[in-house]
């Protein structure tokens, strides 16, 4: 194990047996305070004994009072004085509530001290295990573009092509590099949101055309895996955003959902845009995969890739959703994320503060995914 650890446990360790030692204190001090209160009760009993004694001889009782002062006498009988009884119960109260507070306070520090060292080795596991977890997904990712490449490469190297033939594998090297691109850029993305080290402005920034934007670029990719995209959005509808950042988490939900259609042969990805209030919400729907409800929370994690059976995807760095959800958080909204159940398609909706400059109308993208048309702008009284 590596050094720090090693400390963190003999740390805990060290603690943890303090702790012990601090109870078997606090038991044995008890254990003692309640003795010397009856050696005491026994010593007084042996004075209550000689008084009776003396006055059984005939010694008249304030002599024997005189003798001794703890010690009451009524109707020549010796008893105990209620002051002594009280004075002793009340010294032995005393001390178990000084060694009860001072091994309280000793134990609470302690406690802190364990939940303090257990939740920085929980930290580091959870460190260790997304190291772990994102070396075995860059391997695995990186692995089949790079084997791609070279197999195109290779075959480019061994004998004079066809024209049609060096376009194809040409169109599928750009594709391989722009998908490493895609991963490299989502990683350092990640790493930027988790340092902190993004400045992001917020202005009124148009869904509308951002949506639209996003979708052109989706077009290709939508068509090739016969995925119908959608869009309906209010019109002149504003988000006090940041438009790059506003630009990612679009094209991160789109290709999430492009993902989430593409293993079922096909379908339909919807987006709706509306005024809630003081907040302007987009829904994407689509109806791929799905999940299952309780993996709903778990989405937006590092490293997350879920299929129908709960595993990862054939594709993706699991960074994507994340990304989404730590933009919208600096942003000051929020996403969340809802399903049926498997194979029953899944929503993702966002929510940012709404910028009141416009009025909103209602705005249509074609159902087959083209170029956003927008009908003339309307006068308001």
């Amino acid at each position: 194990m590596k050094a720090p650890r090693v400390f963190q446990l003999t740390a805990l360790a060290l603690v943890l047996v303090s702790a012990v030692q601090v109870g078997w204190w606090l038991f044995d001090q008890h254990h003692l305070a309640v003795e010397k209160y009856r050696e005491m009760h026994q010593v007084y009993a042996q004075q209550v004994g000689a008084a009776q004694a003396l006055l059984d001889a005939g010694t008249a009782p304030a002599r024997v009072s005189a003798l001794l002062p703890e010690v009451t006498v009524a109707n020549r009988r010796a008893a105990l004085s209620p002051e002594v009884d009280q004075r002793l119960l009340a010294e032995e109260r005393r001390r178990i509530a000084q060694y009860s507070w001072e091994s309280s306070f000793f134990i609470i520090a302690l406690a802190a001290c364990i939940a303090v060292i257990a939740r920085a080795l929980r930290a580091e596991a959870r460190v260790i295990e997304e190291q772990e977890s994102f070396l075995a997904l860059v391997s695995h990712q990186f692995k089949t573009p790079l084997a791609s490449l070279q197999l195109s490469l290779e075959t480019m190297a061994l004998r004079p092509l066809a024209p049609e033939q060096s376009r194809t594998l040409i169109e599928r090297m750009l594709s391989d590099l722009g998908r490493m691109e895609g991963m490299v850029t989502q990683i350092l993305e990640s790493m930027r949101l988790d340092r902190g080290r993004i400045d992001l402005r917020s202005e009124p920034v148009d869904i509308g055309g951002a949506v639209a934007r996003v979708i052109a670029g989706s077009e290709e990719r939508a068509a090739r895996e016969h995925i119908t995209i959608s869009a309906e959005i209010e019109r002149g509808l504003e988000v006090m955003a940041d438009p790059l950042a506003l630009d990612v988490i679009l094209r991160n939900l789109l290709e999430n959902a492009l993902a989430a259609v593409a293993p079922v042969g096909g379908g339909t990805v919807a987006l709706t845009g509306r005024r809630a209030g003081s907040e302007v919400q987009l829904s994407v729907r689509d109806s791929g995969v799905g999940f299952r409800p309780g993996d709903a929370a778990r989405l937006f994690q590092k490293f997350t890739r879920l299929h129908p059976g709960g595993g990862g995807s054939r594709f993706g760095t699991g960074l994507g959703l994340y990304i989404v959800s730590r933009l919208m958080q600096l942003a000051g909204g929020r996403v969340s994320a809802q399903s049926e159940g498997v194979g029953q398609g899944s929503t993702f909706v966002l929510a940012w503060p709404a910028s009141a400059r416009r009025h909103p109308e209602t705005l249509d993208l074609p159902d087959d995914g083209g170029p956003l048309t927008q009908p003339a702008r309307r006068e308001h009284s």
